[in-house]
């Protein structure tokens, strides 16, 4: 290796040293207006409306959103789901496992910037401390100063205002899981369940903290997202990218002086697009994993652009192929597959939902015996079978066996099963010894509902004979 070589790498004095344990240095972010703030306001307002309000809405005298862990029954809006689709669950969270990845490999971490839960309440929790306390430099000041009544109260009502917006979600949490117009009484009345009080104050605490005092640490160290999404961006993902051949060299300058001659570039090094990022920093020094795509820096840029009469966009969504002055291009191989794989999987769940029969049935085949033989004649096998009636409204069904010579059910079932309940039984199946044919039969199980013949299920069985007759 030359020498030359070894004098182009960094000196031991250009490099920083970071000390793993050091206090962070506190995020004072500052106020700012712009297109892409009122995005998020709208699209936070409209998640919020969803959160807080869905919880209140009713649906067939029963709140429409309820996850009834105690009756393992779940609630959504008229379609009521049960363990045993449980794999529509995974099904769903592998839709928005691939939604994310595509709406990544499109346009970055919007997820993060616009309609992530800890950001949105990070916002809200920021929006809290300046009503309170002011802005960026004002709160820079009070925290600066001794502690007086004043600072006492502005403290005092910035955290009241942060564990009054944690309650009201955690109670809006547990009111998902626990109907709400019940939980708010029973909780002020202390008739609440001791699980109920420990959740509320569990989700309360945990916003009260992710919000108002770990803010960017949340999405900096504890979230995943953030270190695995360099791997599904390309050159042609939207990011949030400062154009250094506009911008650089950088240098404070009047507004109408001749900048250009001075070898300037467009970025007056103003600070601004560092004091509004909710993650301090600074997107002028390239592409950073803390970056959550929230376009604060945007539209704080676009403003101080406006008013020195430049061009807005020296900070903007783009691509790296734009800023390098090639063509990006949309439809590209891995995106279109993301948006296909994703297309055919919300059509297949769609197709499930909507072709889903609202009746379980379970057959347990009686393994004490294989089978016994009776005084006239007959070979019978015992079965418990579990009907379960997954639909809103109480159904009779009628029993029935396919696939068997004239068999014989005691005692004859039509089974009345409430809405939400499962019933479980035991029942003979006789069948002549002289017309069964070998000694394990397969037949078929099925209930139909009397009142709707589109309500029917089937499940196999074995019937098991002697071995000659």
């Amino acid at each position: 290796m030359s020498q030359d070589s070894v004098k182009d790498r960094e000196t031991p004095e250009m490099i920083e040293v970071v000390d793993l344990y050091q206090k962070k240095d506190k995020i004072y972010p500052r106020a700012f207006k712009g297109v892409f703030r009122n995005y998020r306001i709208i699209g936070g307002t409209l998640l919020f409306l969803l959160y807080f309000g869905v919880a209140w809405l009713n649906w067939n005298d029963r709140q429409a959103i309820l996850f009834d862990l105690p009756e393992r029954k779940f609630h959504i809006l008229g379609i009521t789901f049960w363990p045993q689709d449980f794999m529509l669950l995974s099904w769903l969270l592998i839709i928005c496992a691939f939604g994310l990845f595509f709406i990544t490999v499109w346009a970055g971490r919007v997820w993060c910037g616009y309609a992530c839960p800890q950001s949105v309440f990070t916002w809200v929790f920021m929006w809290a401390e300046r009503i309170t306390e002011g802005d960026r430099n004002k709160r820079m000041r009070l925290d600066k100063a001794p502690f007086t009544g004043q600072k006492f109260l502005k403290k005092s009502a910035k955290h009241m205002l942060w564990v009054l917006i944690a309650l009201a979600t955690g109670f809006t949490f547990v009111g998902y899981f626990s109907p709400i117009r019940d939980l708010i009484p029973a909780f002020f009345s202390g008739e609440a369940s001791g699980w109920a009080y420990f959740w509320i104050a569990f989700f309360t605490l945990a916003t009260y903290g992710n919000a108002g005092w770990m803010r960017e640490q949340v999405c900096i160290y504890m979230c995943p997202y953030a270190r695995f999404q360099s791997v599904m961006f390309d050159s042609n993902t939207l990011i949030v990218s400062y154009n250094s051949q506009r911008g650089e060299k950088r240098g404070p300058r009047k507004k109408g002086a001749d900048y250009q001659q001075k070898g300037l570039g467009d970025c007056i090094d103003c600070q601004m697009c560092v004091q509004v990022c909710p993650t301090g920093i600074d997107i002028r020094d390239g592409l950073q994993y803390e970056c959550i795509g929230c376009a604060a820096c945007i539209d704080a840029c676009d403003n101080i652009m406006e008013r020195m009469s430049y061009p807005k966009g020296l900070i903007s969504y783009t691509t790296q192929n734009t800023l390098a002055g090639e063509k990006s291009a949309l439809f590209r191989p891995r995106l279109m597959g993301y948006m296909t794989a994703l297309l055919v999987m919300i059509g297949l769940f769609s197709y499930t939902i909507s072709d889903r029969i609202p009746v379980g049935l379970e057959v347990i085949r009686d393994r004490s015996s294989l089978y016994n033989k009776t005084a006239d004649g007959f070979i019978e096998n015992l079965y418990t079978v579990k009907v379960a009636n997954m639909d809103t409204q109480p159904h009779q069904y009628a029993l029935k066996i396919e696939g068997l010579n004239s068999p014989i059910i005691e005692p004859k079932q039509h089974i009345q099963v409430e809405s939400g309940l499962v019933e479980e039984f035991i029942i003979r199946i006789k069948v002549k010894a002289d017309v069964i044919k070998r000694p394990n039969s397969t037949f078929v199980f099925s209930v139909q509902a009397k009142d709707d013949e589109a309500i029917k299920t089937t499940q196999e069985s074995r019937f098991l004979a002697p071995a000659s007759q």
